[in-house]
């Protein structure tokens, strides 16, 4: 009888995660995200200098923010690799070099702000660091249950997003910061921002239920405030007569536009491809912005 000699064991490895999510695994696509929008916040309002430490200290917070909150999540979470998503879980296996990654962000940021940054970014600050107080703690201590819809944070969420990232352009405009509140470009962005997030719990909520009744209200749930946040920045880029803000409004409907498209086709693509084309939606908008603003 033949011996067939046996060959060292291969155990399998961990499936490699396809490249289009490394972003997503990472944290990098927000920051992406806020740095774009900051630079189209600052040429819409005409700031004639925003110094780049402005650009590097928003995406380094950002990006602190959301590691914080990942990391809270996947330990709140809790359970095996299976039970987790797959940004929460690459967090959780690699907590310790995020957390030290993230005092270094923390404290380069801090540094970029006092070193760089006039004294009015202060009173902005004191605003968005009270919501993210507030988002962070509804992380720990949820208000809802497992399966419901978390509206409250993803409000919080988003509003703190865009305020924060048009904080800082507003500042170098020697305009009241209370002005700021009323400005049809944060309040459009910062709808924006809010279905950008709920979307995903949409999607997610939708995918989980049998009942048609539920993910006919899901969609529409997004389909509906979608279709009057377009509506409303056609509204407003047709208002401006010198066109100074239209390339801004035209960019909100792009990224309305292709949530919206997204909400009709999810059944097309993972959750976590989802994740990262509602994060591309909100990318997109800077290239139409750059190519509205040419004279």
């Amino acid at each position: 009888m033949a011996v067939v000699a046996e060959g060292p064991r291969v155990v399998p490895s961990e499936r490699r995660k396809p490249f289009w999510l490394i972003p997503n695994l990472l944290s990098l696509d927000a920051p992406l995200v806020a740095v774009a929008w900051l630079y189209m916040f600052a040429k819409t309002w005409r700031v004639e200098y925003l110094p780049w430490g402005a650009y590097i200290s928003l995406g380094l917070m950002v990006w602190l923010i959301y590691v914080v909150d990942r990391l809270l999540d996947a330990s709140l979470r809790g359970g095996t690799s299976e039970k987790l998503e797959a940004r929460h879980d690459f967090h959780r296996k690699h907590r310790r070099r995020f957390a030290v990654l993230a005092v270094i962000a923390g404290v380069a940021a801090l540094v970029l702000v006092i070193t760089g940054m006039p004294v009015t970014v202060y009173s902005y600050a004191i605003v968005v660091a009270l919501m993210v107080a507030g988002f962070l703690t509804l992380s720990v201590f949820p208000t809802t249950g497992p399966s419901d819809l978390p509206y409250g944070k993803n409000i919080l969420a988003g509003v703190a997003f865009a305020y924060g990232t048009a904080m800082l352009a507003h500042a170098y405009t020697g305009f009241d910061k209370r002005d700021l509140l009323q400005s049809p470009e944060l309040i459009c962005f910062a709808v924006l921002c809010i279905l950008n997030i709920s979307a995903i719990d949409l999607w997610e909520h939708a995918n989980r239920s049998s009942d048609p009744e539920i993910k006919a209200s899901d969609e529409l749930s997004l389909t509906l405030p979608l279709t009057l946040l377009g509506a409303a920045s056609l509204v407003f880029a047709m208002r401006d007569p010198d066109v100074i803000t239209r390339p801004f409004f035209y960019a909100i409907l792009t990224g309305a536009a292709l949530l919206q498209i997204l909400n009709r086709v999810r059944s097309r693509f993972s959750m976590d491809a989802l994740r990262v084309l509602a994060d591309v939606a909100l990318i997109v908008p800077f290239i139409v912005f750059l190519a509205a603003s040419k004279p």
